[in-house]
């Protein structure tokens, strides 16, 4: 049975960012940012929240219907950003203005984002952890790629672990470089997406 997918709006927005905290509370990069399960557990959500509402400010979320999956996307202009990226400061500032690190993780990734065409960017995936592993991911943001094929439009993202950069490798994404070091932490991977790319069917 396919997924049903619908786009959230703003009465979504608290049940999306608990979606977001369940399946990233263990990943490389959220464990980097907080170390301490517990406080990771106490602020995780806030920090991911601020992704939530930056999506349905300025991009869409898609959302699907039983609440097992969401992607969040913005379509990013051509050209350097305007004055400086406000999102990091701001993750910083309302999950845990003390901790570095959550504006650092944020910095480093914009510091090597492609400028040179616009592009979708898949800024987060999550699907809820009991339903992992079944090929929701793939189903949920296939449609947006076959659209980008459709426009003639890349796709961009940062993948947090090489387990989903080979999801997203069989979506037709390739590796743009060198990965994106944490300080004494993990890698990330910036993956770019030609528009009619491959997708091979995910296992």
């Amino acid at each position: 049975m396919a997924l049903e997918i619908r786009q959230a709006d703003q009465s979504d927005r608290d049940a999306v960012a608990r979606l977001l905290d369940e399946a990233f509370r263990t990943d490389p990069v959220s464990s980097w940012v907080f170390p301490d399960p517990d406080h990771r557990a106490a602020v995780h959500g806030k920090f991911l929240g601020v992704f939530v509402d930056v999506a349905l400010a300025e991009g869409r979320i898609d959302y699907a219907v039983d609440g097992s999956a969401a992607a969040l996307w913005l379509r990013i202009p051509a050209g350097e950003p305007e004055g400086e990226d406000e999102v990091p400061a701001k993750m910083r500032a309302v999950a845990d203005p003390d901790n570095e690190r959550c504006e650092l993780v944020g910095r480093l990734t914009g510091a090597v984002h492609p400028t040179a065409e616009e592009h979708e960017y898949l800024l987060m995936i999550a699907v809820t952890p009991d339903r992992q592993g079944e090929g929701l991911g793939g189903e949920l943001i296939r449609p947006v790629l076959e659209r980008c094929d459709r426009e003639g439009v890349p796709a961009y993202l940062e993948a947090s672990s090489e387990r989903s950069g080979r999801l997203y490798e069989r979506l037709g994404f390739a590796h743009t470089g060198s990965p994106v070091q944490l300080p004494d932490g993990p890698l990330m991977w910036p993956m770019w997406r030609k528009p009619n790319g491959v997708a091979r069917p995910v296992a």
